[in-house]
């Protein structure tokens, strides 16, 4: 929040978070690069694999899910000592934060006095909020030097405060003059972190699911079982959040002395206490996700190669690997099947029901709103077109319409209730080693805003096909009635579709890492012959123990499927082990789909 007088890192600590950066890079390319394998082997397999019997009723949109623009005054807690000024604030469109000195140096394309990009970033709108998390983040005890306590000024009355938290980054202090400037910026920054979070997990080029598979693989190998929110972000802010994680343990292990290291033995007394802790893993945050982003442009032109190769090579040989791979999941099996059995029965057939039901209720409730979000821009319009059926109101009607899925106050409504099951989910899932809330939360609203934006396309695109010239005004109500009836029943079959995708998908990360955790003591994978079919294959997207966890996934994905079957009423009940065990990242469905570890 204040000025920083000096850097808690020196030179040398610097260059070691460098080293450790490459370090990390060295081990975990190579991994990617297996990973770039498989991906290139699931799209392939995809596209010449026999297709699934219902495709999506509703005309994908082609606008990208995007940050919406927000900007105006607000006051800022900055300088040294730290006070409350006036700024003028800018969210562009990439999900980054820019503040002014004032509206016209903005306007005149000046400099802003600061910056962030929202990604990693928890919005919190008053005091007792930021308090609050303050203490999830850092269960301490008092005089902890981990324990990053607020500044003083911020119990200072604040109307309609605005922070902004990360775990490694000074909080951002911001409060509003009214209220309703308050909601608009809250649901502007709320987009703004989502989408910047999500951005690989919304992506459907190979690369980016190459890239999350080896993350999670990377981590189980550093013994890190359990999906977690480390994940959101761009890649460099993925892999910086690994390191960072690593550090800050280390840091935290430390004494007060070598706390005080930070800033060197003659430190003063305010680098050596929490704000200097804080000024430490800030810089050390900005110099490994620097150091980060080099490394990983630098891979950027052996990626695209690799790519291109491995696409040409698995198109040549993709029936035989397939069959390969069959043989070798066949072998896994019989050899698993009875410890994973016991496992489900004892750890994962009581849990999955409730488990299921306190997903599918925030979920239901998200896509309710939506389309009673729909049908009620659809009755507007129609109400418009009554009134005016031609001009320029008209025509801004339809653009109104249009940006409602880009409009975070209006989507307000499809985003509450997942984002209010926080909390009731967490205990459910913590028992699983499950960390990541929070991407389940920002899931079930990327799908909301997807199902949203395909069915505002689908609607002006049916309303321009079927409104012409030649109806009167009655007539055209009424073609634009039909098309409304037609669109809200696109939009409960995709609705469906994606909320059995959605379950199948999160139930699997949930129980997924925890079954390989609890049978990896047992489950010690050393089958020469199995062994001896996959190198027969020739191709790197195989391993032992990548086939290993698709058979425990497939398995897991069959009792999912029961019980989703039973509570939604739909689900493949006749899905036999070998299309069960074609499972991709996330849980998503995908024949004779390889995963490697």
């Amino acid at each position: 929040m204040g000025a920083r007088p000096s850097s808690p890192l020196d030179k040398r600590q610097q260059q070691q978070l460098r080293g450790q950066v490459d370090a990390l890079l060295r081990n975990f390319l190579p991994c990617y690069r297996r990973q770039l394998a498989v991906a290139v082997l699931r799209q392939v397999s995809g596209e010449l694999g026999p297709r699934e019997p219902a495709g999506c009723q509703l005309t994908r949109s082609k606008k990208l899910p995007r940050v919406r623009e927000h900007r105006g005054p607000l006051m800022q807690l900055r300088g040294h000592p730290p006070q409350w000024q006036p700024v003028f604030c800018v969210l562009r469109g990439d999900g980054r934060l820019e503040w002014f000195q004032h509206k016209e140096v903005f306007e005149a394309g000046g400099q802003p006095l600061g910056s962030a990009a929202l990604t990693g970033y928890t919005l919190l709108s008053s005091g007792h909020e930021h308090l609050h998390r303050l203490d999830q983040l850092h269960p301490h005890a008092p005089g902890d030097p981990t324990h990053t306590e607020p500044a003083p000024i911020l119990g200072e009355a604040v109307s309609f405060p605005l922070f902004l938290q990360h775990p490694f980054r000074t909080l951002l202090c911001f409060s509003a003059d009214t209220r309703e400037a308050q909601r608009g910026w809250k649901h502007a920054l709320q987009g703004g972190i989502r989408l910047r979070g999500t951005v690989l997990q919304r992506s459907q080029v190979p690369a980016a699911h190459a890239f999350l598979d080896a993350v999670r693989l990377y981590r189980q190998r550093l013994g890190h079982y359990g999906d977690d929110d480390v994940t959101l972000g761009s890649d460099a802010e993925v892999l910086t959040a690994v390191l960072m994680r690593e550090l800050l343990r280390a840091w935290q292990a430390e004494t007060p002395a070598g706390l005080q290291g930070a800033g060197g033995s003659g430190a003063p007394a305010e680098v050596r206490g929490a704000p200097g802790w804080q000024r430490r893993l800030e810089v050390a945050y900005a110099v490994v996700l620097a150091r980060t982003s080099a490394g990983l442009r630098a891979f950027q032109p052996e990626k695209d190669e690799l790519l291109a190769t491995l696409e040409r090579a698995i198109r040549r040989d993709l029936e035989p690997v397939q069959r390969q791979r069959a043989l070798a999941a066949a072998g896994l099996l019989v050899q698993v099947q009875g410890p994973l059995e016991v496992c489900l029965r004892q750890e994962v057939d009581a849990k999955l029901a409730p488990l299921t039901q306190a997903l599918l209720s925030p979920l239901e409730a998200s896509l309710g709103a939506v389309r009673t979000l729909l049908a009620r821009g659809m009755d507007q319009l129609s109400c418009h077109l009554r009134r005016n059926p031609s001009g320029r109101r008209l025509r801004r009607e339809v653009y109104t319409f249009g940006e409602i899925p880009w409009d975070p106050g209006l989507m307000q409504a499809c985003y509450r209730e997942p984002q209010r099951s926080l909390c009731r989910l967490q205990p459910l899932v913590a028992q699983f080693g499950f960390l990541g809330i929070q991407s389940l939360v920002f899931g079930a609203q990327d799908l909301a805003q997807q199902l949203m934006a395909d069915a505002v396309a689908t609607f002006l695109q049916l309303a321009d096909e079927c409104l012409t010239s030649a109806l009167d005004c009655n007539q055209a109500v009424q073609q634009l009635e039909k098309v409304q009836g037609l669109v809200l029943k696109k939009l409960a079959s995709d609705s469906e579709s994606a909320r059995q995708r959605y379950m199948r998908d999160w139930l699997l990360r949930i129980f997924s890492p925890f079954l390989q955790s609890q049978l990896r003591p047992c489950c010690k994978v050393e089958l020469p012959e199995v062994e001896g079919v996959i190198q027969a294959a020739g191709c790197q997207a195989l391993t032992t123990e990548g086939v290993y966890e698709d058979v425990l996934r497939g398995v897991l994905l069959q009792r999912i499927d029961r019980e989703l079957k039973k509570t939604l009423g739909t689900g493949n009940s006749d899905c036999d082990i070998t299309c069960s065990l074609a499972v991709g990242p996330g849980g998503s469905s995908h024949p004779t789909q390889p995963r490697v570890l």
